[in-house]
């Protein structure tokens, strides 16, 4: 009976000082926020500052993979505790699921051909611009560049809109301005595009940056994410992160 006592109390203390897992959804797609390396590992700069804030909380991240356009009822399902996976909080999605403050923010852009004359919506008529299906690109460019005449196109991932602009199946895509940097324009096969138009932050198509999303009545782990993502912006965390991925700070004014 002792050892059984003794036995539940090293259980008890253990439990106390290391928390469950939290499992953390994304979509490993979006280099370099997060993907994929040659041998299946994720890496990014969600995965890096998912990995910060769970150490901060005393959890270890677990990754689950989702496509994009049903991240969030994954996590409605209970397939993950949290999404951090470059989501834009907008009031649409703020009806379904709570986020944290942002923990970043950077513009959008129209990439297409260089050379490409643009005055506005109506100078791509015609063109074929690829998307991320769910995403608030989507959601701009059914809003500003389909009523011109654009054929907007969804894609599951915007690495499958890459390849097809590469293979000249599309005209260009609207994507997070330092994502596509990353995942296109600094590639070979982006050398031949660029921006064209100004850099987009319309609260209305994009909310107020990035956040992590949570299941409605979570409200300690809301609590428990907001305090770690003010104390690695203090403590130099997220500065030695951003580092890695831009030369700038992108958690944006």
């Amino acid at each position: 009976m002792r050892k059984t006592l003794f036995a539940l109390a090293i259980t008890t203390l253990a439990g106390a000082a290391f928390a469950a897992d939290l499992r953390v959804g994304l979509n490993p797609a979006y280099e370099p926020f997060e993907s994929k390396t040659a041998t299946g590992e994720i890496v990014g700069f969600d995965v890096d500052i998912a990995n910060a804030l769970c150490a901060q909380i005393q959890r270890k991240c677990v990754f689950v993979e989702s496509e994009w356009d049903s991240i969030i009822p994954g996590l409605q399902a209970k397939k993950y505790d949290v999404i951090i996976s470059s989501m834009s909080i907008t009031p649409e999605r703020a009806r379904v699921v709570d986020f944290t403050n942002r923990y970043y923010k950077t513009p959008s852009a129209i990439v297409v051909k260089k050379g490409t004359k643009y005055d506005g919506p109506a100078s791509l008529k015609g063109m074929k611009i690829g998307v991320l299906k769910g995403s608030t690109q989507e959601k701009w460019a059914l809003g500003e560049l389909k009523p011109a005449g654009v054929n907007v196109v969804p894609y599951q991932s915007q690495n499958q809109v890459y390849l097809d602009i590469k293979a000249g199946r599309l005209d260009g895509t609207v994507a997070d301005k330092v994502e596509v940097h990353g995942g296109f324009l600094r590639k070979p096969e982006g050398q031949d595009f660029g921006y064209v138009g100004a850099d987009q932050y319309d609260p209305k198509y994009y909310g107020e940056g990035i956040g992590i999303a949570l299941r409605k009545g979570q409200g300690d782990l809301k609590k428990q994410l907001n305090d770690a993502i003010a104390t690695i912006r203090a403590n130099g965390t997220y500065a030695n992160i951003a580092k890695k991925y831009f030369d700038f700070d992108p958690y944006g004014q």
